[in-house]
């Protein structure tokens, strides 16, 4: 997120008319926008503002950035500033409905692609970061439930356990619903009322939980896991991701009563330690899906123990997790030959030894990560024995050269999403060969890479497959690769340009009307759908302060 900030806050009032005038359209971001556009805001709004970007110019990290802008303090600020702004944006800036709609399917590797870069028309129905649900299954690749269907329906007194996903016949939870809704963490919270869900209510079919937004947090409690633990013994899922309240007990107590249970996800709860995971290990011998990211005291043993006791795991994340090691990962590899995804990220103590580890014991994956790992070159060779591989992220390597890319494109002949961004070593001879050689990719991501016009002008030239195609934050971009590669490639669908100071945003603007079947993302355009997308939820603009 610190990335797209402008440093700007210390001069903001001095220059306070100056870049009023010029600063949204040198592409800074929403922040910028706020506190720069002073018709929105009053003397005390702004003040408030300024101080706030004086203290955001003074951090040197994005990780200091991204704590800043994420803390209640701030978030509220801006959340007050940007009420100020809608209101405030004229009428006839915005008018009627201008940008098409789009729908694509992409993988599930993430990607450095802007979730606002198109408007979703037929957006699939997704389950809450931790939600009660029921969810078909649709196969290892898509966790999206397209269709879900409520496990209990809500009684007029709100539910408790939203927070807490779990997938399976749990019966009739209405004995455990009884305390009022609030956001986790907020004693002071508005409670949610039924007359606050009217519009989430139909007639045609009885309220039930998954129709709450999936922005409310609940609550969750090991007290509130264990009594719904002993309703059944059926449940498949268990996602109980943000839910800072669980403790180890609390886990171990439910993994004990769910034998059947097949997917752990566990997302930020930096709370539990390897006893929960080694209790799923040890009571769940079905367990095929292990998600616990960002996990502080996860250690090896956690992982030898998934290794032992449960062979048949296929897909696993565990980026963020500081304190595993290679002992471990080689150890889930031994044990997990059927596995198909593995996705870790900042793991500094996993190296090369668990890249050729994996690409020796586990032949069946699909599906690769190792995100800011310390591998190298000489562990990401070992990938082309991978003849299933389909989706590879290699974003900020230790050290990744052009020869090493080039061969596993050549050797994984079903790769589809190949994703290189932050890597500087990556250059225009590169793309090239990737362009020519990549018969089956579709998703090509080089953010920051040292790449030029020339880089855009082979993919438009030499593939016919290639979909989405990201060069944001590289410098050498200009409005001839932009242009061309829209007016040769048959295939693109999405074009990424952020941060691309050369390319200009006439160009942009000229190649929307032009080539209308393609996203191009810049700030501007991305700030154009925001707005759409406002529209299409009932937003309306307060036409009263037009100019």
């Amino acid at each position: 997120m610190g990335h797209f900030l402008s440093k700007n806050g210390k001069r903001v009032k001095k220059r306070r008319r100056k870049v009023r005038k010029n600063c949204f359209l040198r592409g800074p971001c929403m922040l910028c926008f706020i506190v720069h556009n002073t018709s929105a805001l009053d003397e005390d709004q702004f003040e408030s503002a300024s101080k706030a970007a004086e203290r955001y110019t003074a951090l040197t990290t994005t990780e200091e950035c991204a704590k800043f802008l994420l803390s209640p303090k701030e978030l509220s600020i801006w959340e007050e500033q940007g009420k100020s702004l809608l209101s405030s944006v004229p009428a006839k800036l915005i008018g009627p409905p201008l940008f098409r709609t789009v729908c694509s399917d992409y993988s599930e590797m993430p990607v450095c692609k802007r979730k606002c870069a198109g408007v979703q028309a037929c957006t699939p129905c997704k389950l809450p970061r931790s939600a009660v649900g029921r969810v078909p299954e649709t196969g290892l690749n898509n966790d999206i439930a397209q269709c879900p269907v409520s496990v209990c329906t809500l009684p007029t007194s709100t539910a408790e356990c939203t927070n807490l996903g779990l997938e399976g016949n749990m019966g009739d939870c209405s004995s455990l619903l009884q305390q009022p809704l609030s956001p986790l963490g907020s004693e002071d919270s508005e409670v949610i009322t039924p007359e606050n869900l009217t519009d989430l209510r139909m007639e045609s079919e009885p309220p039930n939980i998954n129709q709450l937004p999936s922005s409310i947090l609940l609550k969750v409690t090991d007290d509130v896991l264990k009594r719904i633990a002993s309703k059944n013994r059926n449940r498949i899922q268990i996602n109980i991701s943000d839910c800072r309240n669980i403790s180890d007990t609390g886990v171990s107590s439910i993994a004990m009563q769910s034998p059947g249970l097949q997917k752990y996800i566990a997302y930020r709860c930096k709370q539990l330690s390897d006893i929960s995971l080694i209790a799923i290990a040890c009571h769940c011998p079905l367990l095929q899906k292990v998600h616990v990211g960002n996990q502080d005291k996860l250690t090896d043993e956690s992982l030898q123990q998934l290794g032992e006791k449960c062979p048949d795991v296929l897909d696993i994340h565990f980026g963020q997790c500081y304190k595993i090691t290679d002992e471990g990962m080689m150890a889930l590899a031994r044990g997990c030959p059927r596995l198909q995804k593995i996705y870790m990220q900042e793991n500094k103590l996993v190296t090369d030894k668990s890249v050729k580890t994996f690409a020796e014991h586990c032949p069946l994956l699909q599906y690769v990560g190792f995100m800011g790992c310390s591998v190298t070159s000489q562990g990401v060779i070992h990938l082309t024995r991978l003849k299933e591989l389909i989706s590879l992220d290699l974003r900020h390597i230790t050290e990744l050269n052009n020869e090493t890319v080039m061969e596993v494109v050549k050797r994984c002949k079903n790769l589809s999403a190949l994703n290189l961004c932050l890597n500087w070593s990556i250059n225009d001879r590169c793309v090239e060969f990737i362009a020519k050689e990549g018969k089956s990719l579709k998703e090509l991501y080089l953010v920051s890479c040292k790449i030029t016009d020339y880089a855009l002008i082979t993919i438009g030239q030499y593939s016919a497959t290639i979909e989405t195609v990201d060069v944001g934050w590289c410098k050498e971009i200009t409005d001839k690769g932009a242009t061309q590669i829209s007016q040769t490639s048959k295939s693109l669908r999405y074009l990424g340009l952020m941060r691309c100071d050369k390319v200009n945003e006439d160009t942009v603007e000229r190649l929307v009307q032009e080539y209308p079947h393609i996203t191009f993302s810049t700030v501007m355009q991305d700030c154009k759908r925001t707005l759409e997308r406002a529209y299409q939820m009932g937003w309306i603009p307060n036409t009263s302060t037009a100019s």
